[in-house]
């Protein structure tokens, strides 16, 4: 893909009209977001967030690039596509029709990951259950979530198998993280606080509540929350003490809206989704614990208000997402 100087300035014009980084961006770093309506793109927000690929998609709330370079997305709740760069569907699972019967209720999808041996995890909401299936979509394994009201659209958020074969599951409308045993027993799990504050309504940063979107295990073995419309991220110990958090105004000059997705970088710094904050502020924060910002990144063209899924792709990795990207 060849960019003449005219096409680079006007990239980079668009970057600062949008909003670009307020530090700057490693050259080799990529940004892949999936938002519906919108789509899954994949930009580079040191040519001025230029736009590299594009897929139109529908509603989604995960997002995954695969060890074959493909990515698998979702295209509306219930249905998941795994794509590559040629922009084919390789595989997908639709939930209304495998492994549902007769008078089944609504079902949505939230949370999926592709494991090593090749299965795949689906979670539904709605039915409440965690499966693994086979390529062939047959079910090689199904544990039940515990929820107090099934709901399809709120019954979780994302889901991690994690190293020792539990699931850490974010239950969005119970605003309660739990982490299940491989036999699908709760050993363990965590109430979002409001510290004393009364929930509110909507989206932005006026909302408020504990309707968590992640959790993850950090190396520390403490577990870090994204509560979602709690405008905050919380370091939480088996024992349940909060032990570190990141709140909606402690950055400077940033508000924090929706929290979604979360990553622990190797050298400790944590990186993690700002939606719904408006075009103010950024829609991925990179700080460190001491709460510095190291790296922002906005782009209210490619992307807009309800950016909840990205990967950011730096090294080895973006490098080898542009070489293919230029064979296309």
């Amino acid at each position: 893909m060849k960019l003449t100087c005219l096409n680079l300035s006007l990239f980079a014009l668009l970057g600062l009209l949008s909003g670009s980084p307020a530090k700057a961006a490693p050259t080799d770093r990529l940004v892949i977001g999936a938002e519906g309506g919108k789509g899954l793109s994949i930009v580079d927000p040191a040519a001025g967030n230029q736009l590299l690929w594009h897929r139109l998609i529908g509603s989604v709330h995960d997002l995954h690039l695969l060890p074959n370079g493909n990515l698998l997305t979702q295209d509306g709740w219930p249905r998941l596509l795994e794509v590559n760069l040629a922009k084919e569907i390789v595989w997908e699972y639709d939930a209304t029709k495998a492994n549902r019967s007769e008078g089944d209720g609504k079902v949505e999808i939230h949370a999926y990951q592709r494991f090593e041996n090749g299965n795949t995890m689906i979670v539904e909401s709605g039915p409440g259950r965690i499966l693994e299936v086979a390529p062939d979509k047959t079910i090689v394994k199904s544990l039940p979530l515990v929820v107090s009201k099934p709901n399809a659209h709120s019954d979780t958020r994302l889901v991690r198998r994690l190293d020792n074969g539990h699931y850490l599951v974010a239950h969005e409308a119970d605003q309660i993280v739990k982490e299940y045993d491989a036999a699908g027993k709760i050993v363990w799990e965590f109430p979002v606080p409001l510290f004393g504050k009364a929930p509110a309504g909507g989206h932005g940063p006026e909302a408020f509540g504990g309707k968590c979107f992640a959790a993850i295990r950090l190396q520390n073995g403490n577990t870090l929350i994204a509560t979602g419309n709690g405008h905050s991220l919380l370091e939480v110990t088996p024992a349940k003490e909060i032990v570190w958090k990141l709140e909606q105004n402690d950055l400077p000059g940033i508000t924090l809206a929706w929290v979604t997705t979360v990553e622990e970088l190797a050298n400790g710094n944590l990186r993690f989704g700002n939606c719904h904050a408006g075009p103010d502020n950024p829609q991925i924060i990179e700080v460190t614990k001491s709460k510095e910002v190291v790296w922002t990144f906005k782009d209210f063209i490619n992307f807009g208000n309800g950016l909840a899924n990205t990967l950011v792709l730096e090294g080895e990795a973006a490098k080898n997402l542009r070489a293919r990207l230029a064979k296309l």
